[in-house]
């Protein structure tokens, strides 16, 4: 290897590294955040600190503007240098960041003495809000009480979004109103967090490129009807919002939008995008080969 090469490999793997991913799945679940406290805020007079978790968000996004401006930069550099195949690898490694992150957390948060645990809060109980939203956007009443009891395996968002894509593959809207049911609160808005990412990436392997202002429509029309047709409540805003972020142009204005709105609305999106590219929801699995990116698929 060449002295040329060997600077071409160490820019790749610089800018491979940069945690792009990690970024955008904490800028998004501080604009989750900010959604939530917006809801609230409509029965307070106090901010509860929204103007603070507002600035940290625009921090956030700079943040992540500048990783892909870094990276963009390095890119070109190669390119200019006649590294082409080093310019066009695509850094794609972090596009499960989000899912990634629940997994080593399950796995490696360490569990602590007892008596430390013994001083933890019960686990969350599925409050009526979150349910009655998701009986509002799907169109599905929650189960029983007597059947809602009774005590679930724990699962994390990632493990959710598996299953809500695989729902959205069979077009079975009843599981699907089960398996949002099924979660609490906290686990149902992580949705919002962990899905910018994998739609990113979802929808520039189905147009071929990297989304850009011009495919809005061409992605609202692969997607659009599939998801209202799955989520029959779900004002067209939020939809148009999530793919105006995909597209990164800017959402159009709306009145604050109910928290769970977002969440589920992406989770769906999610499985439609799987759908179109004939996926199985087991690639969402960090763990999971990386899938091969087509040329493109006709919208």
């Amino acid at each position: 290897m060449s002295l040329l090469q060997e600077l071409g490999a160490q820019l790749r793997a610089t800018s491979d590294e940069l945690p792009t991913g990690l970024v955008t799945v904490a800028m998004e679940r501080l604009r989750s955040a900010t959604e939530l406290l917006n809801w609230v805020r409509q029965t307070s007079v106090d901010p509860i600190g929204v103007p603070q978790l507002g600035n940290a968000t625009e921090h956030a996004e700079h943040a992540a503007a500048a990783l892909r401006l870094a990276q963009d930069a390095i890119a070109a550099y190669l390119a200019a240098l006649g590294l082409s195949a080093e310019a066009s690898a695509p850094p794609d490694r972090d596009w499960k960041a989000g899912l990634q992150e629940q997994k080593e957390k399950k796995q490696d948060e360490p569990a602590g003495p007892p008596a430390q645990q013994e001083q933890q809060p019960p686990p969350e109980k599925l409050g009526p809000w979150w349910r009655e939203r998701v009986e509002k956007l799907t169109g599905e009443a929650p189960p029983p009480a007597q059947e809602s009891d009774t005590p679930e395996r724990p699962q994390n968002t990632a493990e959710l979004l598996r299953k809500v894509a695989a729902g959205v593959r069979s077009g079975d809207r009843a599981r699907l109103g089960r398996d949002l049911h099924g979660v609490n609160a906290a686990t149902g808005l992580g949705l919002s967090a962990v899905t910018p990412p994998v739609l990113q990436r979802l929808a520039g392997d189905l147009l071929g490129h990297e989304p850009g202002p011009d495919d809005l429509q061409r992605l609202r029309g692969a997607a659009g009807g599939r998801v209202k047709s799955l989520l029959p409540g779900t004002p067209p805003a939020v939809l148009d919002a999530l793919l105006a972020r995909i597209c990164r142009t800017k959402p159009p204005e709306q009145a604050p939008a109910h928290p769970a709105d977002s969440a589920v609305t992406a989770s769906v999106l999610t499985g439609v995008l799987l759908a179109r590219l004939g996926r199985d929801p087991a690639t969402l699995d960090p763990g999971a080969p990386e899938p091969l990116r087509p040329r493109g698929v006709d919208a």
